[in-house]
């Protein structure tokens, strides 16, 4: 299969018909779950993602005692693939885990002073779980995506009294300073792709996660064997600053 799909895109091709720098068709949905403070589903063409997220009260981190924390966790099942199987988060959870925290905490998509509470006694705590349903590639930008969508949507839970009324929801939603979106690419040969679907990772040498918002960038990571040249970074910059706005549409018009 790697070698039709090199075959495939030495002719200028990709397997689902798309162009190089064509995304597939985004969707996302908001409050899925009753039980989380915020929730969303994403799809990216047939890769599904579903993010929760769950606010708690805890001790702030002795450098920040002004500031919350937010915990990113990813679980990848057999549910979303056969490849995948349960037990600890493995390399591609903690990288895909790693990857959402860093667009949202670099780009200081959210204000963590706003989630101190008692300056070194008390804060909020953000806890971000992304639960893929259906891997069909990238679902880095997916996860990303969903988890903008669901901190959007995030409501406090009331806290009285040095207690966490949990599904006692307030009216005060998380403030989201920045929305960063996440765009994926891969270099298969010396062609790069946008958003490659299940088939087409397979036959990844390299790939370069970057997260931008308003035009600029706030996150980058790499993965693979192989390197980017520099016009090939400057090449999915620019793409990835000129789709930004197209997924922005889609984040706000999540229902």
């Amino acid at each position: 299969m790697n070698d039709y799909i090199v075959s495939l895109i030495e002719q200028g091709k990709r397997i689902d018909g798309r162009k190089f720098d064509e995304m597939r068709e985004a969707h996302v949905e908001i409050n899925i779950s009753k039980n989380a403070e915020g929730s969303a589903r994403c799809k990216i063409g047939d890769t599904e993602v579903m993010v929760g997220v769950k606010m708690d009260v805890g001790t702030p981190y002795p450098d920040s005692p002004d500031e919350g924390s937010i915990i990113v966790t990813t679980e990848l099942s057999p549910i979303a693939s056969p490849e995948f199987e349960l037990g600890p988060p493995g390399i591609q959870a903690t990288e895909i885990a790693r990857i959402v925290d860093r667009g949202i905490r670099e780009s200081k998509a959210i204000d963590m002073k706003k989630l101190g509470i008692v300056s070194g006694e008390k804060s909020w705590l953000l806890f971000i779980d992304v639960y893929p349903v259906n891997d069909d590639g990238n679902l880095i930008d997916a996860s990303a995506l969903g988890t903008l969508a669901a901190l959007k949507n995030t409501r406090y839970v009331n806290y009285e009294n040095g207690k966490v009324k949990f599904g006692e929801f307030t009216d005060k939603k998380l403030e989201l300073e920045k929305t960063p979106i996440t765009f994926t690419f891969i270099k298969i040969g010396n062609s790069i792709l946008l958003d490659p679907n299940a088939r087409e990772e397979k036959a990844a040498e390299a790939r370069l996660s970057i997260a931008v918002y308003g035009g600029r960038i706030h996150a980058l990571q790499k993965g693979g064997d192989r390197g980017f040249t520099e016009d090939e970074i400057e090449k999915m910059i620019d793409i990835a600053i000129k789709k930004e706005k197209d997924l922005k549409k889609v984040l706000d018009k999540a229902k």
